[in-house]
């Protein structure tokens, strides 16, 4: 088994992996959404807005400590995962590969854009976060990925930090 620096590095090194080389993605970005047939980036954006984080704490322990609720939220037009969220991935992660539990991600958007669109945006953000885990080590027959597009905002307001509220995958535990 490799020890906690092996561990740090694979993380790192899979996380510059996942990186790419987006020339409009900011430098916080994990991923890339300039690949073929995917969303760019907005490049006409305002001043960003983010939601606050929920976020868990690193687990060091051997035992499966159940994370805290998690939601990654994305940027517009965007399914590229933040750094601001790769612990809470990790964190994840490290729990689903010791309890063994599945997991399934409900990516959303916000109303802005088609229903069509919406959906497809959906499930290319919840995609992109199953591909994290996968990377992290979970077994991705584990993961189950839904995309509700905007039919289930979180904020009911039509403004942008509503809009920032509803661009996010939200981490559903199933079992145990």
């Amino acid at each position: 088994m490799y020890g906690p620096l092996a561990s740090w590095t694979t993380i790192a090194a899979t996380l510059v992996v996942l990186g790419g080389c987006a020339s409009n993605a900011p430098p916080a970005a994990v991923g890339s959404s300039s690949q073929a047939g995917t969303v760019p980036q907005s490049t006409t954006a305002s001043a960003s807005t983010k939601p606050a984080a929920s976020t868990s704490t690193v687990q060091t322990s051997t035992t499966a400590t159940k994370p805290a609720a998690v939601t990654v939220y994305f940027d517009f037009d965007s399914f590229t995962v933040k750094d601001q969220y790769a612990a809470a991935v990790r964190n994840n992660a490290e729990y689903l590969i010791k309890s063994n539990t599945a997991i399934e991600l409900d990516g959303n958007a916000d109303e802005r854009g088609s229903r069509e669109y919406n959906m497809a945006l959906g499930q290319k953000r919840a995609d992109a976060v199953k591909k994290a885990l996968a990377v992290l080590g979970v077994k991705t027959d584990r993961i189950d990925t839904i995309s509700f597009g905007e039919d289930k905002p979180k904020a009911s307001g039509h403004d942008e930090s509503s809009w920032a509220e509803n661009r996010r995958v939200d981490f559903v535990l199933k079992g145990k």
